[in-house]
């Protein structure tokens, strides 16, 4: 493995802290001097907060039908946040 490569999956095991704003600011520093020199870093960080974005922008509202909602949830290993349709009452 290339030191950028590692460099990559060290860094990007922050993203989550980073995009929260709760990473302490040598790591951000770091991580940010990272993504200046690095487009797939960037693309990853880029999609991770345009995903959160749509997700506060649209909350918890159905936009998709119920089969559709669960397959893409069971796609995604997200079951246990499926809900039956009468606890959202």
């Amino acid at each position: 493995m290339s030191h950028e490569h590692k460099n990559c999956h060290e860094l990007l095991g922050q993203l989550s802290d980073y995009v929260d704003g709760s990473l302490e600011q040598q790591l951000c520093t770091e991580l940010e001097k990272h993504l200046s020199g690095c487009e797939n870093c960037r693309v990853v960080v880029d999609t991770l907060k345009m995903t959160i974005s749509l997700y506060q922008t649209t909350g918890m509202e159905e936009t998709l039908p119920g089969a559709a909602r669960e397959r893409l949830f069971h796609s995604l290993n997200l079951d246990d946040l499926l809900k039956p349709r009468d606890a959202d009452v």
